[in-house]
Order: structure tokens, then C-alpha cells, then sequence
């Protein structure tokens, strides 16, 4: 099932805010399950946490895959990838503010860019959940 298929006018923002947040967390979650030990010196991360941390983003992308191409979209599940995508951001600025590991300027910019890229996926998803109003359950 696509998104042309199930979309109403009203929701289809939402949607491809899902969907691309869904293709992004995939995309990076497989790069950083391989490349997790050889970035390790070039960021300067413990390779098990970003090897766990790729692991844990393919069933989240695969949820929210499901969920964008619903026909009936859940307020309460869309609240779900938000609350998600924004405590992933605050706690990847947490990790780079708490000295628990020593990250290179490299990983320091990575982390902190893919903590940006999340809470504007959150945004986005939430302003497409607003604009999509009584179109959702």
C-alpha cells in the first residue's frame, strides 16, 4: 500500500513526514550497524553504542513505514513517533553534554546533526498532525 493510495489531501503532508523520517532512520540505522567499528576512530563513539543504536532504529522505521501507510491514521500513534523522534534528540544532546565518552569534532557534528535532523522530523510531524485536523483518529 502507498501513500497515494490512502492519503486524504488533508493528512498527505503528515505522511511524507513520516515516510521520510521512516527512509532516513532506516538509511542511517543500517550505515551505522556496518560502519559501527569503522567509525570509531573517526568519531571517536564506543562502537556498541552506535552498533545498538543502528539495531534499534530498523524496527522503529519499520514502524513508522506501517503507520504513514495506514488507511486511517492513529493521533495516538503519530504522538508516539513525535514523543520518540524528540526524547532521541534530547537525549543525543545529553549524551555529547554529560563527558560520559569523548567524541571527535567529527562525531561531535554527527551527533549533534542527526539530533537537529530528529527533532525536525518531531516538528514536522507535528505540524502535519495539526494540519491534518479531523482526518485523524
Amino acid at each position: 500500500m502507498t501513500i497515494s493510495n490512502v492519503a486524504n489531501p488533508s493528512d498527505l503532508f503528515l505522511r511524507r513526514a513520516l515516510m521520510a523520517d521512516a527512509a532516513v532512520s532506516g538509511s542511517t540505522g543500517v550505515l551505522t550497524v556496518i560502519g559501527s567499528s569503522l567509525l570509531q576512530d573517526l568519531l571517536g563513539l564506543p562502537p556498541t553504542l552506535m552498533l545498538y543504536a543502528g539495531l534499534s532504529l530498523q524496527p522503529f522505521a519499520a514502524i513508522v513505514a506501517f503507520l504513514a501507510t495506514r488507511k486511517q491514521l492513529s493521533r495516538a500513534a503519530v504522538w508516539a513517533v513525535i514523543a520518540y523522534n524528540a526524547l532521541w534528540a534530547i537525549d543525543s544532546l545529553v549524551l555529547l553534554m554529560s563527558g560520559w565518552m569523548a567524541p571527535t569534532i567529527l562525531g561531535e557534528v554527527f551527533v549533534a546533526g542527526q539530533a537537529l535532523v530528529v527533532a525536525i522530523f518531531a516538528e514536522l510531524q507535528y505540524v502535519g498532525l495539526r494540519r491534518s485536523g479531523a482526518a485523524i483518529v
